[in-house]
C-alpha cells in the first residue's frame, strides 16, 4: 500500500516571522555550544503564544473560558474539509467571508473546516487587510457540528476589530481555532488534520506543527 501524502501547514518559527503588530517577535539564542566547549548545544526561545501557525481557544478573548490545555485533543485530529474562499466572489462588502460563500460547498455534518482566504500569500510579510470570517459563518458551522475552524489568515476577526465577534462566536460554540495555517497549493477536499497544541499550563494558544494527510482508502 502506498504512503498517504502529507502537506505541512506550519510556518517556520524564525526571527523574520511576521507577528501581530506590537506582539512579541520570535527570537532564538544559543545558551550552550559544543563549539564553545560545552558538552551539548542548547537554545533559549522567546515568542508569543500566537506566533506563526497556532492553535487557540476562547480564553484568548474571555477570562471565563477554559485554557487551551483543557480542550479535548480530538478536536485537533481527524477528518477535515478544505475550501478555497480567496476569490473575489467569496467576500462581502465588509471584507469578511460570509456563510453563503462556504455552506453550500460543505457536507451537512462537518467537524473541522479549513479555509484558504489569502489570494497571493507572502509568508515573509504581515498580510494587512487580510480576509476575516463572518460570525454568522461560525454559528452556521457550529450548527453542523463543527469543532474546529482553521484559516490561513492571522485571525478569524478583522485586524482592527475590537469586538472580536467571530472569536466570541467560537466561544459560544466551544469551537477550537487554528490561525496562520499554510494552505498554499493544496487542492480543495477532505483530509485528515493533525495539529496538536503544546501542553503549556495557563495559556490561550500555542504554536503547532500542523499537517494534512490524505485519507486512507
Amino acid at each position: 500500500m502506498s504512503a498517504r501524502r502529507i502537506w505541512d501547514l506550519s510556518q517556520t518559527l524564525r526571527p523574520e516571522l511576521p507577528v501581530w503588530p506590537g506582539d512579541v517577535r520570535f527570537a532564538c539564542a544559543v545558551t550552550a555550544s559544543v563549539a564553545a566547549g560545552s558538552t551539548v548545544n542548547l537554545h533559549r526561545l522567546e515568542l508569543s503564544t500566537q506566533s506563526g501557525t497556532h492553535a487557540e481557544c476562547s480564553r484568548h478573548v474571555r477570562d471565563d473560558a477554559p485554557e487551551l490545555g483543557a480542550l479535548d485533543l480530538s478536536a485537533f485530529i481527524g477528518a477535515s474539509e478544505l475550501r478555497d474562499v480567496s476569490g473575489p466572489g467569496h467576500v462581502d462588502g465588509d471584507g469578511v467571508v460570509p456563510a453563503s460563500a462556504v455552506l453550500d460547498r460543505l457536507p451537512a455534518r462537518v467537524e473541522r473546516v479549513l479555509l484558504r482566504t489569502l489570494h497571493q500569500p507572502d509568508w515573509g510579510r504581515w498580510p494587512a487587510g487580510f480576509r476575516a470570517l463572518d460570525p454568522a459563518l461560525i454559528d452556521a458551522l457550529a450548527a453542523r457540528g463543527c469543532r474546529l475552524i482553521a484559516t490561513d489568515a492571522p485571525s478569524v476577526d478583522p485586524e482592527h476589530c475590537k469586538l472580536l465577534r467571530s472569536h466570541q462566536a467560537c466561544h459560544r460554540a466551544g469551537m477550537a481555532i487554528l490561525e496562520g495555517v499554510v494552505l498554499d497549493g493544496i487542492p480543495e477536499g477532505r483530509y485528515e488534520l493533525i495539529a496538536l497544541p503544546l501542553p503549556i499550563a495557563g495559556v490561550e494558544a500555542t504554536p503547532v506543527r500542523a499537517i494534512l494527510r490524505e485519507l486512507g482508502g
